[in-house]
Formats: structure tokens, C-alpha cells, sequence
């Protein structure tokens, strides 16, 4: 057995068994390093090597959680979960409920998708606007796993369908870089137009798997506790009593700022600091408060940013151990001159990679100059080959414990400590996105 697929599989095994997700990864990547031959002492310098990459993403996932508990402790949020319960008669059964649960779900839709394509902030838009509409979920009896599905597909399907923002990075500078640069030597030549028109069809089946979350799978109502983000001298509900007209327009004003920042510096960071700074000098919290709210934030992201930060190790290991090329000549083996299975091997092992690595813009450099010799060799069409390395080297980010994919809708969702990571996000998102990216890019393959 390769020894990146065995890491996986010990992974996967040891996160389903709900054993914690930072000790699965760092058995794994023992594992994973001794099966590959590498002395313990190489496998801790690549794993230790590794670890600086994750640590900014895991820091500003902190700060960020603490200017969402912030946000929390003034009581604004108390205010609009409360005003729309009210106005919508949310706790009454009827058309009313499902209305407001399926404009809630387009609006975190739209957030998602902005965020990749619109706003690039990527995922630093969900500890801040998620924790707060958890009481509205609450009511609403809003399945949290739906919400997982929704959000996933927004940060996950647009920056591989629309070239702009991310998905201009994916598209054209990764993507259709690294193809014409692998094919340069062997006649293939791909342009800017045929990379999104190949990955329509694949995209579709994310969106039916989509489609199956929202209407199927998770239609029926799951009850969540009401549960305070901060504790202080108030709570929120306390605080949303005295809250005042200029101190609701400060709170605006540290919501834009916060994404103005981030977008102006590219920094998660500063943006959280900005925004967790104008809250302080507002007087929404007392000052005696700040700190126990800021590190009350951090504790709340804190199990995040550490797989975050393990994620990165676990994947230098991976890199390191070579295992990557020997696994899809391997693989290449077996196939024989069968062009369906070729398609299906390959996709197969590009879910084991990205799982592996947990990012397909990391992923394409290192499968594309193995994919595209091999498909060209089997037939495949340009657009095919597009298709192919394009949805291999996607399938790992949705269905990844390690991925930010997956990672970022439960820093949201779990911010009051009721949605597992494994079982909640990890599971459905892998069930409705990487069984049907599979068939889809399959059927790309041989169809284009």
C-alpha cells in the first residue's frame, strides 16, 4: 500500500472513531512518514517545517473569533435574533418559518460565493457572521449540517466554475498554468475559455448534491440549545437592553472596517484587531472586559487553528515522502488500456492526495505533470484532461478533515459547542460533494 493512502485511511479511521483531529493527524503522518521509509528525525523536521505554513490562517481564525464573541457580548446580536423571531413568528410552524430558513440559507449562500469571487476574503467572513445567527438557526430548528453544506459549496464551487478573485487564481494562474507548462512538450495547448467550460459539467454535480442536502437530506428540524457566546458582568441579552443608536452605528462601523482592513493590508489580523479595537473604545463591554472577551474568543477557535496548524505539518510530511509520484505510477499500472478506469484511478487518487495536502491550489503543481502525460497517453480529449486534473485536484477540499473548506463552516457553527467537526461538517460534505465530483468528473472525461 502507498504510504500517502495509508496515512489517509488512519486518518479518516481514527477522526470517524471520534478520536481528536489533531492526534488522528499526527499519527497519521508517523504512520505515514515510517511507512515511507523515512527516519523519525526527517519525518519531525518536514512535520516541524510544515507547521509555520498553517499558523498565520490559525492566528487570524483567533483574533477573529474574538471580535465575533465581542460582537456577541454587545447585544446586537441579541437584538436581530430576537427582532427577526418576532417579526417573522418564528416560533409558530408554517410558511413563515420556511421562508425566513431558505432566504437565511441563500444569504450565507451569497456570503460564501462573495467571499471567493466578489470580496476575496475567503473564509474570515464565517467566525464573524456565522456565530451570531446561530440563536435565529436555533429557532428556526435549522439542521447545522445543512448550513455546513451550503457554506462549503460557496467557498468551494465558485473559484472552480468563475474566473474572478480566487477562482481567477485557480483558473488561470494555477490551473491553466501548470496544464500548458506539463503539456508544452507533448501538443497541448489549453486557453483561458476551455478551463471554466470543462469544469461546468463536474460543478453540477456539486450543485445536485446541493440540491439533495437542501430538499432531502437534511429538510427535517434538529433542536439546538440557546447558549450565551460571552460571559461578562452582562449577558448579551442584559447588554441588548442599553444598547444605543450611535453605539449600534460604532458596531456597523466595525463590521465594514474589519473587511476594509483585511482587504486593504491582506490581513486576516489586522482586520479582526480593527474591528475588536472599535468595539472596545465603543463602550458596548466594559473595559475591565476586553481581555477576558478577547481570550474567550481565542479559546473559541483555539481547536480550529490547531488542526489548521497540524493540517500543515501533516501535509509537508506527505510532500516529502516522494510517495506522490509512486503512487499514480502505481495506480497507472493497474489500469491497462482501459480509458474509463483510467479516468475513475485518477480521480480516485487525486481525492488521497488533496486529502493529503488539504488544498487544491497546492495540489494541481504536483498532479498535473503526472496527470497530463498519462491522459494524453490514454486519449483524453484537451477539455478532458482540463476536467480531470481540474476535479482531482478539487475533490480533497470538501469531505477533508484538514481542509479550511470544512474547517471554516465549523469555527462558525460550533462557536457554541454544539456541531461536531468530523460528524457535522467532514461527513456530509464529503457524502454531497465528493461522491458526485467523482461521477460528474468522470463522466466529464469521457463525454468532452
Amino acid at each position: 500500500m502507498n504510504a500517502i493512502v495509508l496515512a489517509i485511511l488512519v486518518m479518516v479511521g481514527l477522526s470517524l472513531a471520534r478520536v481528536s483531529v489533531v492526534f488522528a493527524l499526527i499519527v497519521a503522518t508517523l504512520v505515514g512518514g515510517l511507512y515511507a521509509g523515512m527516519p523519525i528525525n526527517e519525518i519531525l523536521d518536514a512535520f516541524n517545517d510544515g507547521l509555520g505554513n498553517g499558523a498565520t490562517v490559525a492566528l487570524a481564525y483567533a483574533v477573529l473569533g474574538a471580535f465575533a464573541v465581542a460582537l456577541s457580548r454587545s447585544g446586537i446580536t441579541e437584538v436581530m435574533a430576537n427582532r427577526a423571531i418576532r417579526r417573522f413568528h418564528i416560533d409558530e410552524s408554517g410558511s413563515s418559518r420556511r421562508m425566513v430558513t431558505y432566504t437565511l440559507l441563500a444569504a450565507l449562500l451569497a456570503a460564501a460565493v462573495s467571499s471567493q469571487n466578489l470580496i476575496p476574503v475567503h473564509i474570515a467572513f464565517i467566525p464573524v457572521l456565522v456565530p451570531p445567527l446561530l440563536k435565529l438557526m436555533n429557532h428556526l430548528q435549522l439542521d447545522r449540517r445543512l448550513v455546513a453544506c451550503v457554506i462549503t459549496f460557496g467557498i468551494t464551487a465558485p473559484y472552480m466554475l468563475l474566473p474572478v478573485g480566487f477562482g481567477a487564481i485557480f483558473l488561470n494562474d494555477i490551473l491553466l498554468t501548470n496544464l500548458n507548462e506539463s503539456g508544452s512538450e507533448l501538443g497541448l495547448e489549453v486557453t483561458r475559455q476551455m478551463v471554466p467550460m470543462a469544469m461546468v459539467i463536474p460543478i453540477g454535480g456539486m450543485a445536485l448534491g446541493l440540491a439533495v442536502a437542501v430538499l432531502i437530506s437534511y429538510r427535517k428540524g434538529r433542536k439546538y440549545e440557546d447558549r450565551d457566546l460571552a460571559h461578562g458582568d452582562e449577558t448579551p441579552a442584559e447588554a441588548a437592553q442599553h444598547l444605543k443608536g450611535w453605539q449600534k452605528a460604532v458596531l456597523a462601523i466595525a463590521l465594514v472596517g474589519t473587511v476594509a482592513v483585511q482587504l486593504y493590508t491582506g490581513s486576516m489580523v489586522l482586520g479582526g484587531i480593527f474591528g475588536f479595537a472599535v468595539l472596545s473604545l465603543s463602550g458596548v463591554f466594559r473595559w475591565h472586559e476586553q481581555d477576558g472577551i478577547f481570550t474567550e474568543g481565542m479559546r473559541m477557535m483555539a481547536l480550529v487553528g490547531f488542526i489548521m496548524i497540524t493540517a500543515a505539518g501533516f501535509a509537508s510530511v506527505m510532500q516529502a515522502s516522494g510517495e506522490v509520484e509512486g503512487l499514480v505510477t502505481s495506480s497507472a499500472e493497474m489500469i491497462g488500456d482501459n480509458k474509463g478506469l483510467a479516468a475513475l484511478i485518477m480521480l480516485l487518487v487525486g481525492l488521497f492526495i488533496t486529502m493529503g495536502i488539504g488544498s487544491s491550489f497546492s495540489t494541481i503543481p504536483i498532479i498535473a505533470s503526472l496527470y497530463v502525460p498519462l491522459a494524453l497517453n490514454f486519449g483524453f480529449s484537451p477539455l478532458a484532461t482540463v476536467a480531470l486534473v481540474g476535479t482531482a485536484a478539487a475533490l480533497g477540499d470538501a469531505g477533508s478533515p484538514a481542509s479550511d473548506s470544512t474547517l471554516g463552516p465549523t469555527a462558525g457553527l460550533n462557536a457554541d459547542g454544539q456541531h461536531d467537526h468530523i460528524w457535522d461538517s467532514v461527513v456530509p460534505t464529503f457524502l454531497h460533494y465528493n461522491i458526485p465530483l467523482v461521477v460528474f468528473g468522470w463522466v466529464a472525461a469521457m463525454v468532452l
